[in-house]
Protein backbone atom coordinates (compact mmCIF):
# COMPACT_ATOMS: atom_id res chain seq x y z
CA UNK A 1 0.00 0.00 0.00
CA UNK A 2 1.56 3.41 -1.35
CA UNK A 3 1.94 5.68 1.27
CA UNK A 4 1.18 9.96 2.08
CA UNK A 5 2.32 12.30 5.05
CA UNK A 6 0.13 15.06 5.57
CA UNK A 7 1.04 18.20 7.64
CA UNK A 8 -1.37 20.00 8.50
CA UNK A 9 -3.88 17.14 8.04
CA UNK A 10 -6.64 18.83 10.75
CA UNK A 11 -6.68 22.49 8.03
CA UNK A 12 -9.43 22.28 5.55
CA UNK A 13 -6.88 21.42 2.60
CA UNK A 14 -5.35 18.59 5.05
CA UNK A 15 -9.09 16.77 5.44
CA UNK A 16 -10.23 17.03 2.11
CA UNK A 17 -6.91 15.53 0.61
CA UNK A 18 -6.68 12.78 3.45
CA UNK A 19 -10.55 12.01 2.00
CA UNK A 20 -9.03 11.89 -1.80
CA UNK A 21 -5.73 10.06 -1.25
CA UNK A 22 -8.03 7.51 1.17
CA UNK A 23 -10.13 6.45 -1.76
CA UNK A 24 -7.32 6.39 -3.85
CA UNK A 25 -5.99 3.49 -1.19
CA UNK A 26 -3.20 5.21 0.38
CA UNK A 27 -2.22 5.04 3.91
CA UNK A 28 -1.89 8.62 6.00
CA UNK A 29 -0.06 9.72 8.07
CA UNK A 30 -0.94 13.15 9.42
CA UNK A 31 1.46 15.42 11.63
CA UNK A 32 -0.48 17.86 13.75
CA UNK A 33 1.05 20.23 16.48
CA UNK A 34 0.54 18.89 20.01
CA UNK A 35 -2.55 19.90 21.42
CA UNK A 36 -4.27 20.03 18.47
CA UNK A 37 -6.87 16.83 19.21
CA UNK A 38 -9.58 19.09 19.60
CA UNK A 39 -9.54 20.71 16.44
CA UNK A 40 -10.05 17.17 14.62
CA UNK A 41 -13.63 18.77 13.60
CA UNK A 42 -12.97 18.23 10.01
CA UNK A 43 -11.99 15.16 9.63
CA UNK A 44 -14.88 13.92 11.93
CA UNK A 45 -17.69 15.36 9.54
CA UNK A 46 -15.45 13.80 6.94
CA UNK A 47 -16.09 10.54 8.44
CA UNK A 48 -12.14 9.89 8.49
CA UNK A 49 -10.64 10.42 11.57
CA UNK A 50 -10.08 6.73 12.87
CA UNK A 51 -8.26 6.27 9.12
CA UNK A 52 -5.71 8.26 10.16
CA UNK A 53 -2.22 7.60 11.44
CA UNK A 54 -1.83 10.93 13.91
CA UNK A 55 2.30 12.03 14.36
CA UNK A 56 2.67 15.10 16.54
CA UNK A 57 4.74 17.09 16.69
CA UNK A 58 6.38 20.55 15.54
CA UNK A 59 7.65 21.56 11.99
CA UNK A 60 10.06 23.53 13.21
CA UNK A 61 11.82 20.36 15.38
CA UNK A 62 14.00 18.87 12.77
CA UNK A 63 15.64 15.47 14.13
CA UNK A 64 11.68 14.67 15.23
CA UNK A 65 10.67 14.91 11.57
CA UNK A 66 13.18 13.37 10.07
CA UNK A 67 12.92 10.59 12.45
CA UNK A 68 9.43 10.45 10.90
CA UNK A 69 9.82 10.53 7.63
CA UNK A 70 12.51 8.07 8.28
CA UNK A 71 10.22 5.83 9.80
CA UNK A 72 7.42 5.86 7.47
CA UNK A 73 9.05 6.17 4.76
CA UNK A 74 6.61 7.96 2.60
CA UNK A 75 5.46 7.71 -1.28
CA UNK A 76 4.26 11.64 -1.18
CA UNK A 77 4.73 14.27 1.03
CA UNK A 78 2.13 17.57 0.99
CA UNK A 79 3.09 20.34 3.58
CA UNK A 80 0.12 21.93 3.94
CA UNK A 81 0.46 23.41 7.76
CA UNK A 82 1.02 27.24 8.06
CA UNK A 83 0.27 30.34 9.80
CA UNK A 84 -2.34 31.18 7.36
CA UNK A 85 -4.19 34.12 8.35
CA UNK A 86 -2.70 37.62 6.62
CA UNK A 87 -3.13 39.72 9.67
CA UNK A 88 -1.54 37.95 12.02
CA UNK A 89 1.60 37.96 10.29
CA UNK A 90 1.44 41.55 10.48
CA UNK A 91 1.75 40.97 14.32
CA UNK A 92 3.84 38.13 14.79
CA UNK A 93 6.01 37.85 11.55
CA UNK A 94 8.76 35.93 13.27
CA UNK A 95 6.41 33.18 14.43
CA UNK A 96 5.30 33.53 10.47
CA UNK A 97 8.31 32.56 8.89
CA UNK A 98 9.70 29.46 11.40
CA UNK A 99 6.24 27.91 10.07
CA UNK A 100 5.96 28.98 6.35
CA UNK A 101 9.33 28.85 5.36
CA UNK A 102 11.48 26.78 7.97
CA UNK A 103 9.30 24.03 8.09
CA UNK A 104 10.12 23.44 4.51
CA UNK A 105 13.81 23.60 4.55
CA UNK A 106 13.45 20.94 7.25
CA UNK A 107 11.13 18.72 4.74
CA UNK A 108 14.20 19.48 1.92
CA UNK A 109 17.24 18.82 3.57
CA UNK A 110 15.45 15.97 5.43
CA UNK A 111 14.96 14.64 1.97
CA UNK A 112 18.97 15.65 0.55
CA UNK A 113 20.25 14.34 3.34
CA UNK A 114 19.35 10.82 3.51
CA UNK A 115 19.35 10.52 -0.71
CA UNK A 116 15.52 10.05 -0.63
CA UNK A 117 14.94 10.60 -3.58
CA UNK A 118 12.03 8.69 -4.45
CA UNK A 119 9.61 10.81 -2.04
CA UNK A 120 7.61 13.50 -4.16
CA UNK A 121 7.27 16.49 -2.09
CA UNK A 122 4.57 19.29 -2.66
CA UNK A 123 4.15 22.45 -0.62
CA UNK A 124 1.78 24.92 -0.37
CA UNK A 125 2.11 28.64 -2.28
CA UNK A 126 -0.82 31.41 -2.15
CA UNK A 127 -1.66 33.94 -4.34
CA UNK A 128 -0.60 36.33 -1.82
CA UNK A 129 2.65 35.77 -2.68
CA UNK A 130 2.11 38.24 -5.96
CA UNK A 131 0.90 41.05 -3.70
CA UNK A 132 -0.98 43.76 -5.90
CA UNK A 133 1.20 43.27 -8.94
CA UNK A 134 -2.06 42.76 -11.49
CA UNK A 135 -4.23 45.25 -9.70
CA UNK A 136 -3.94 48.39 -11.98
CA UNK A 137 -3.92 46.55 -15.25
CA UNK A 138 -6.04 43.65 -14.19
CA UNK A 139 -3.41 40.66 -15.19
CA UNK A 140 -4.24 37.41 -14.97
CA UNK A 141 -1.79 35.96 -12.75
CA UNK A 142 0.59 32.84 -14.29
CA UNK A 143 3.56 31.38 -13.20
CA UNK A 144 5.76 33.58 -15.13
CA UNK A 145 4.15 36.29 -13.23
CA UNK A 146 6.98 38.14 -10.91
CA UNK A 147 6.42 38.19 -6.96
CA UNK A 148 5.95 41.14 -4.75
CA UNK A 149 4.45 40.04 -1.58
CA UNK A 150 2.67 43.01 0.69
CA UNK A 151 2.59 40.88 3.96
CA UNK A 152 4.77 39.12 6.10
CA UNK A 153 2.59 36.20 4.82
CA UNK A 154 3.26 36.84 1.69
CA UNK A 155 6.89 37.21 1.74
CA UNK A 156 7.11 33.55 3.74
CA UNK A 157 5.44 32.14 1.33
CA UNK A 158 7.90 33.16 -1.89
CA UNK A 159 10.81 32.14 0.41
CA UNK A 160 9.43 28.93 0.97
CA UNK A 161 8.32 28.07 -2.63
CA UNK A 162 11.87 29.71 -3.51
CA UNK A 163 13.29 27.31 -1.33
CA UNK A 164 12.02 24.28 -3.22
CA UNK A 165 12.80 25.53 -6.87
CA UNK A 166 16.25 25.51 -5.53
CA UNK A 167 16.08 22.48 -4.20
CA UNK A 168 14.29 20.87 -7.07
CA UNK A 169 16.78 21.87 -9.70
CA UNK A 170 20.38 21.37 -7.49
CA UNK A 171 19.79 18.36 -5.68
CA UNK A 172 17.37 16.56 -8.48
CA UNK A 173 14.37 16.32 -5.87
CA UNK A 174 10.80 15.65 -7.08
CA UNK A 175 9.77 18.55 -5.52
CA UNK A 176 6.97 21.24 -6.24
CA UNK A 177 4.72 24.51 -4.95
CA UNK A 178 1.13 24.67 -5.81
CA UNK A 179 0.78 28.16 -6.06
CA UNK A 180 -3.33 27.93 -4.72
CA UNK A 181 -5.43 31.39 -5.33
CA UNK A 182 -8.37 31.43 -2.48
CA UNK A 183 -10.20 28.09 -1.82
CA UNK A 184 -13.19 28.24 0.24
CA UNK A 185 -15.36 25.11 1.71
CA UNK A 186 -17.92 24.45 4.51
CA UNK A 187 -14.51 23.31 6.67
CA UNK A 188 -12.88 26.99 5.79
CA UNK A 189 -11.99 28.53 9.56
CA UNK A 190 -13.80 30.95 10.46
CA UNK A 191 -11.18 33.70 10.28
CA UNK A 192 -11.72 33.85 6.53
CA UNK A 193 -14.31 36.44 4.94
CA UNK A 194 -16.20 33.77 2.92
CA UNK A 195 -16.48 31.60 6.12
CA UNK A 196 -17.57 34.93 7.94
CA UNK A 197 -19.98 36.15 5.77
CA UNK A 198 -21.73 32.69 5.33
CA UNK A 199 -21.87 31.69 8.90
CA UNK A 200 -23.24 35.39 10.14
CA UNK A 201 -25.72 35.62 7.39
CA UNK A 202 -27.72 32.03 7.76
CA UNK A 203 -27.59 33.06 11.72
CA UNK A 204 -29.00 36.70 10.68
CA UNK A 205 -31.50 34.94 8.65
CA UNK A 206 -32.60 32.05 11.19
CA UNK A 207 -31.05 32.61 14.71
CA UNK A 208 -29.27 35.56 16.30
CA UNK A 209 -29.11 39.28 14.93
CA UNK A 210 -25.65 39.96 15.04
CA UNK A 211 -24.78 42.59 12.32
CA UNK A 212 -21.95 41.41 9.83
CA UNK A 213 -18.35 43.26 10.02
CA UNK A 214 -16.42 43.42 6.72
CA UNK A 215 -13.06 45.29 5.48
CA UNK A 216 -13.00 46.62 2.13
CA UNK A 217 -15.41 45.68 0.04
CA UNK A 218 -13.81 46.19 -3.22
CA UNK A 219 -11.28 43.52 -2.92
CA UNK A 220 -11.29 41.60 -5.54
CA UNK A 221 -10.23 37.49 -5.10
CA UNK A 222 -10.10 34.50 -7.79
CA UNK A 223 -12.32 32.24 -5.26
CA UNK A 224 -12.30 28.03 -5.86
CA UNK A 225 -13.55 25.61 -3.44
CA UNK A 226 -10.88 23.49 -1.68
CA UNK A 227 -12.14 19.95 -2.66
CA UNK A 228 -11.00 21.06 -6.32
CA UNK A 229 -7.69 22.35 -5.17
CA UNK A 230 -6.35 19.32 -3.42
CA UNK A 231 -6.96 17.22 -6.62
CA UNK A 232 -4.73 19.51 -7.93
CA UNK A 233 -2.46 18.70 -5.72
CA UNK A 234 -2.65 15.14 -5.96
CA UNK A 235 -1.92 15.61 -10.15
CA UNK A 236 1.19 17.65 -9.74
CA UNK A 237 2.96 14.60 -7.56
CA UNK A 238 1.50 11.82 -10.16
CA UNK A 239 2.87 13.62 -12.85
CA UNK A 240 6.58 12.81 -14.70
CA UNK A 241 8.32 16.21 -13.64
CA UNK A 242 7.95 18.48 -11.27
CA UNK A 243 6.60 22.04 -11.69
CA UNK A 244 5.61 24.37 -10.14
CA UNK A 245 1.66 25.06 -11.21
CA UNK A 246 -0.54 28.06 -10.71
CA UNK A 247 -4.04 26.49 -9.60
CA UNK A 248 -6.70 29.11 -9.75
CA UNK A 249 -10.48 29.29 -11.42
CA UNK A 250 -9.72 32.38 -13.99
CA UNK A 251 -12.49 34.17 -12.95
CA UNK A 252 -12.60 37.02 -9.78
CA UNK A 253 -15.54 38.43 -7.93
CA UNK A 254 -14.86 41.08 -5.06
CA UNK A 255 -16.22 40.85 -1.90
CA UNK A 256 -19.17 42.72 -2.17
CA UNK A 257 -20.06 40.56 -4.82
CA UNK A 258 -19.71 37.43 -2.89
CA UNK A 259 -21.14 38.85 0.05
CA UNK A 260 -24.46 39.90 -2.32
CA UNK A 261 -24.44 36.71 -3.44
CA UNK A 262 -24.63 34.72 -0.12
CA UNK A 263 -27.41 37.32 0.83
CA UNK A 264 -29.69 36.62 -1.92
CA UNK A 265 -29.45 33.05 -1.60
CA UNK A 266 -31.00 33.32 1.95
CA UNK A 267 -33.70 35.95 0.96
CA UNK A 268 -32.58 38.80 1.87
CA UNK A 269 -32.96 42.44 -0.29
CA UNK A 270 -29.20 43.83 -0.04
CA UNK A 271 -28.90 47.68 -0.64
CA UNK A 272 -25.51 49.38 -0.05
CA UNK A 273 -25.31 53.05 1.66
CA UNK A 274 -22.44 55.47 2.20
CA UNK A 275 -18.82 54.60 1.23
CA UNK A 276 -15.72 53.23 2.14
CA UNK A 277 -15.32 52.69 5.84
CA UNK A 278 -18.84 53.76 7.05
CA UNK A 279 -20.85 51.22 4.41
CA UNK A 280 -23.57 49.73 5.36
CA UNK A 281 -25.77 47.28 3.77
CA UNK A 282 -29.49 47.23 4.76
CA UNK A 283 -32.39 44.56 3.88
CA UNK A 284 -35.13 45.96 1.84
CA UNK A 285 -37.81 43.74 2.84
CA UNK A 286 -37.23 44.35 7.26
CA UNK A 287 -35.25 47.77 6.66
CA UNK A 288 -32.66 46.06 9.47
CA UNK A 289 -28.81 46.66 9.03
CA UNK A 290 -27.15 43.75 8.09
CA UNK A 291 -23.81 44.67 7.55
CA UNK A 292 -21.43 47.44 8.26
CA UNK A 293 -18.12 48.30 7.17
CA UNK A 294 -15.40 48.42 10.23
CA UNK A 295 -11.81 50.41 10.13
CA UNK A 296 -10.56 47.18 12.12
CA UNK A 297 -10.66 45.02 9.24
CA UNK A 298 -9.10 46.93 6.58
CA UNK A 299 -5.56 46.21 5.67
CA UNK A 300 -3.09 49.07 5.51
CA UNK A 301 -1.42 47.69 2.62
CA UNK A 302 -4.42 45.90 0.98
CA UNK A 303 -4.32 43.71 -1.75
CA UNK A 304 -7.14 44.66 -4.03
CA UNK A 305 -7.05 42.30 -7.30
CA UNK A 306 -6.29 38.47 -7.63
CA UNK A 307 -6.86 36.74 -10.91
CA UNK A 308 -5.04 33.64 -11.70
CA UNK A 309 -4.60 31.54 -15.08
CA UNK A 310 -4.14 28.35 -14.57
CA UNK A 311 -3.68 26.94 -18.25
CA UNK A 312 -0.33 25.41 -17.88
CA UNK A 313 -2.07 23.23 -14.93
CA UNK A 314 -4.81 22.35 -17.32
CA UNK A 315 -2.39 21.55 -20.24
CA UNK A 316 0.38 19.49 -18.58
CA UNK A 317 -1.98 17.92 -15.60
CA UNK A 318 -5.22 17.60 -16.57
CA UNK A 319 -6.77 19.95 -13.51
CA UNK A 320 -9.95 21.47 -14.23
CA UNK A 321 -12.12 22.84 -11.28
CA UNK A 322 -15.22 21.09 -11.24
CA UNK A 323 -16.71 24.32 -8.87
CA UNK A 324 -18.16 27.71 -9.24
CA UNK A 325 -18.54 30.70 -7.29
CA UNK A 326 -22.56 29.72 -6.95
CA UNK A 327 -22.27 26.21 -6.39
CA UNK A 328 -18.97 26.71 -3.88
CA UNK A 329 -21.51 29.34 -2.17
CA UNK A 330 -24.35 26.86 -2.46
CA UNK A 331 -22.52 23.87 -0.31
CA UNK A 332 -21.25 26.36 2.19
CA UNK A 333 -24.70 27.37 3.02
CA UNK A 334 -25.90 24.20 2.91
CA UNK A 335 -23.06 23.01 5.74
CA UNK A 336 -24.09 26.09 7.81
CA UNK A 337 -27.71 25.12 7.50
CA UNK A 338 -27.50 21.70 8.50
CA UNK A 339 -25.20 22.83 11.39
CA UNK A 340 -28.08 24.78 12.67
CA UNK A 341 -30.99 22.38 11.92
CA UNK A 342 -33.23 24.70 9.66
CA UNK A 343 -35.45 23.29 7.88
CA UNK A 344 -36.46 25.04 4.68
Amino acid sequence: MKKALITGINGQDGAYLANLLLKKNYKIYGLIRRGSTNRLYRLEYLNIKDRINFIYGELNEFQNLQNEILRIKPDLIFNLAAQSFVKYSFDNPTYTYEINCVSVLNILECLRRNKLFKIKFYTAGTSEMFGNISGKKKLKIDEKTPMQPCSPYGNSKVAAHNLTSIYRESYGLFACSGILFNHESPLRGEEFVTKKIVKNLVEQKYSKKTILYLGNLDSKRDWGHAEDYVEAMYLMLKSKKPFNYVISTGKTYSVREFFTKVAVKLGFEPIFKKKGKLEVCIDKKTNRIIMKTSKKYFRENELSYLKGNSIMAKKKIGWKPKFNIDTLIDDMISYELKNQNVQK
